[in-house]
C-alpha cells in the first residue's frame, strides 16, 4: 500500500527551515541538530 505523499511545497511551509526559525522551540531544534554535527542548510 502506498502512503499518501504531501506535496513538497506544503511540507516546506509546514516544517521548513524558516518555519523552524520563526519560533523559539524551532530554533532550539535547529541548534540541537547543529551541535550534533548535522549540516543544516541555511539559505
Amino acid at each position: 500500500m502506498e502512503q499518501h505523499r504531501m506535496s513538497k511545497i506544503k511540507r516546506k511551509r509546514k516544517s521548513g527551515f524558516l518555519k523552524r526559525m520563526s519560533t523559539k522551540k524551532g530554533r532550539k531544534i535547529i541548534n540541537r541538530k547543529r551541535r550534533f554535527g548535522r549540516s543544516v542548510n541555511v539559505r
